[in-house]
């Protein structure tokens, strides 16, 4: 039974009670002949139903609030701690018909709450994986030397390393959800991009060579282009891997070149001497004379061939470190004596006046004696050949005092270096094409220098050239005190 009905009940029993005494009252009053108290007597009947009544609503009144005030305080309990519970009444409670269907209602919501915060909890943990994912692909991309470049299916930049805004001219941070279109000033990289995207069902990964101009230098790249494939086989962006490949392909040349010149270095002294050798056996030396000049040119081209595979095995053998290196007190003007003797024969051959300016014997360096006389007669040699007939040579040796070093310097009145060949020619296999035609050579020989005066010996090469007047080079080592 409701509150509601029995609070109907309840007032219907009050009201017939009230109306049964006042009837009953003012009969009697009437039989006793009392008519003017019989008239009063339903007034004092209604004003006692009226209080019984007040008192009734009162009482109930008080039940329902304090019903009230509970459920209140439950609710601002659950909202405080946001824990969904149950509204608790005592079983006497006047609300317990409408706690019931709303501890339902409150069963349902904590349930969905609940399944909700799971639901969130497995978001959350999937967001965190997500994320380092993320930005371990991002310090991954970060750390590559080759420019990397990433966009949406929409070609809008969403990523792109340093080395990236380095080689095509833009900050990553302005440039971010921006059309490659309007921040990538080459056409054809953009344009690539968009195919490898648009055919992007088609062809997943291509590889591409384009030439790119930086700062005035054309410099070539493979270019890798790979889609981003999405659910259902869908195209959500590209990857552009731009390797530089210009030093790669110039090293290609070089060995090209090398091989090729190491062949011909090689053939011609061989050449000659097989030459000479059939001669000497065919009997076409009739005097001593002509015997000894074969054997001359025999000797010569014999130490020639030799000179070149010890470049090509001395420089290995530092490269890798297994050289042997045999340290004694000697003077570096002995050495250069030794080499100047060598070297005249050469000199005469061209024309070439060759002068000296050297040192006093006594002064000496602490070296391997072989390798400091092959650096001496690489450059000596290098100037001879790259100076043009009727031209000369200077060598000298100095010692400066203070800085405890000794100086050789090789000066010539050649052809002199370009200066933009000038910080390349002590690189391996490197010559320079304007001098090609003047000599042939594998460009080892100043190679070779580099390695044997700084590598091995801790000592400093220095070259100073002007085009068409000729270069000089000089090398310092520490003087023994």
């Amino acid at each position: 039974m409701t509150t509601v009905r029995r609070l109907g009940i309840a007032s219907v029993l009050l009201v017939a009670f009230g109306a049964s005494i006042a009837y009953y009252a003012t009969t009697l009053a009437l039989r006793n002949g009392h008519g003017e108290s019989a008239q009063n007597v339903p007034w004092v009947a209604l004003v006692f139903i009226a209080a019984l009544a007040a008192g009734g609503v009162m009482a109930f009144w008080k039940t329902v609030q304090r019903d009230i005030n509970t459920i209140s305080s439950q609710m601002d309990t659950m909202a405080k701690t946001g824990k969904i519970g149950l509204v608790m009444l005592e079983s006497t409670g006047e609300l317990n018909q409408i706690v019931k269907p709303l501890n339902e209602f409150l069963t349902m919501i904590r349930r969905q709450t609940e399944d909700l915060r799971v639901e969130n909890r497995e978001l959350q943990i999937q967001f965190r994986v997500a994320a380092a994912e993320k930005h371990n692909t991002e310090a991954i991309i970060f750390s590559i030397s080759d420019a990397v470049i990433v966009t949406n299916r929409f070609d809008e930049l969403i990523l792109a390393n340093e080395a990236a805004e380095k080689l095509l001219g833009f900050k990553l941070t302005p440039s971010l959800r921006k059309n490659i279109d309007q921040i990538i000033s080459n056409g054809t990289l953009v344009r690539l991009i968009r195919e490898t995207r648009s055919n992007g069902r088609n062809i997943t990964r291509k590889v591409v060579e384009h030439c790119i101009d930086q700062k005035g230098s054309p410099r070539t790249f493979n270019i890798t282009l790979s889609c981003v494939a999405a659910p259902a086989d869908e195209v959500s962006g590209v990857v552009a891997v731009l390797h530089d490949v210009t030093r790669e392909k110039e090293i290609a040349r070089i060995k090209t070149d090398f091989v090729s010149n190491v062949s011909h270095e090689l053939k011609t002294p061989l050449s000659s001497i097989k030459a000479y050798i059939e001669m000497l056996l065919d009997g076409e030396a009739q005097d001593e004379k002509t015997t000894k000049e074969f054997y001359e040119i025999i000797s010569f081209d014999t130490d020639r061939l030799h000179r070149l595979i010890e470049n090509i095995l001395n420089i290995s053998r530092i490269e890798s470190g297994v050289v042997k290196v045999v340290r004694e007190p000697i003077s570096l003007t002995s050495v250069v004596k030794q080499v100047l003797d060598v070297a005249v024969i050469q000199a005469k051959s061209k024309n070439i006046r060759l002068t000296d300016s050297l040192a006093p014997v006594y002064y000496q360096i602490e070296a391997d004696r072989d390798m400091i006389y092959q650096a001496v007669l690489n450059l000596l040699s290098n100037a001879i050949k790259y100076t043009p007939e009727d031209g000369s040579v200077n060598v000298t040796v100095n010692v400066d005092e203070r800085r405890k070093v000794a100086v050789c310097e090789v000066s010539d009145t050649g052809a002199g270096i370009p200066v933009d060949d000038l910080p390349k020619i002590f690189d391996k296999f490197y010559r320079v094409r304007a001098n090609e035609k003047m000599a042939k050579g594998t460009g080892l020989g100043l190679a070779l220098v580099k390695h044997i005066v700084e590598t091995v010996h801790d000592g400093k090469l220095t070259v100073t050239s002007e085009e068409g007047k000729g270069s000089t080079l000089a090398f310092e080592l520490p003087i023994i005190v």
